[in-house]
């Protein structure tokens, strides 16, 4: 109810419908894309033009593909996510750990390590985006990137109640009101892409 409150939003915006064990219900391996191809491609292009080569990485809420280009390097890519076995399988994190951020928003990593964060078609289920997005901020350097990219797709039973409540132009505005009540500059979005082909593709980035 506090992140609620400080964000001027109802008091139960951050309820679930199913409120139940989030690593029982995501324990099951999900080895596939939650986003079309060109939808895909518009991410990794985004991806190439925002994050610097030979960068630090952390990829939030991640799974088995993280969407980063090919023909990049970077010093390190980290992942989160909620499936032991699905970040295994991601070629590109050189480390990565299991974390219920619903639980516990505070991340193990080290004050302004990061160039850029990423959270892909995850932030709707986030119930205290604040605490974690304030974590993003302390462990980006200053200046880095937190990009935070979303579709019309989600599990609905753990997606938040404000988020269920938007469209997407609402979602845009959401995420963007988080971003700046975590103290991030200059947030902006991008539609990557508009939906009339395939999936719809929209990416928020903020600015340490």
């Amino acid at each position: 109810m506090t992140e609620a409150i400080e964000l001027g939003l109802p008091a139960r915006a951050f309820d679930r419908q199913d409120d139940g064990d989030d690593l029982g219900f995501y324990a099951p391996p999900r080895l596939v894309t939650h986003i079309d191809e060109a939808a895909v491609g518009a991410l990794t292009s985004l991806y190439r033009d925002s994050i610097p080569a030979g960068g630090r990485v952390l990829d939030l809420m991640s799974s088995w593909v993280s969407h980063l280009p090919d023909d990049v390097a970077y010093a390190e890519v980290v992942g989160h996510g909620m499936n032991a076995e699905e970040l295994a399988a991601n070629p590109r994190l050189d480390r990565w750990f299991v974390q219920n951020l619903n639980d516990v928003p505070d991340l193990s990593e080290g004050d302004a390590r990061y160039d850029a964060v990423l959270i892909c078609v995850g932030v709707q289920y986030l119930q205290h985006p604040l605490a974690v997005l304030r974590e993003v901020r302390r462990v980006l350097k200053p200046g880095g990137r937190v990009i935070i990219s979303f579709s019309n797709r989600c599990f609905p039973t753990k997606a938040v109640a404000v988020w269920r409540a938007l469209d997407t132009q609402g979602h845009a505005s959401l995420v963007r009101l988080y971003l700046e009540t975590a103290g991030f500059r200059d947030a902006t979005a991008s539609i990557l892409a508009d939906g009339r082909l395939g999936d719809p593709l929209v990416a928020i980035t903020g600015r340490s």
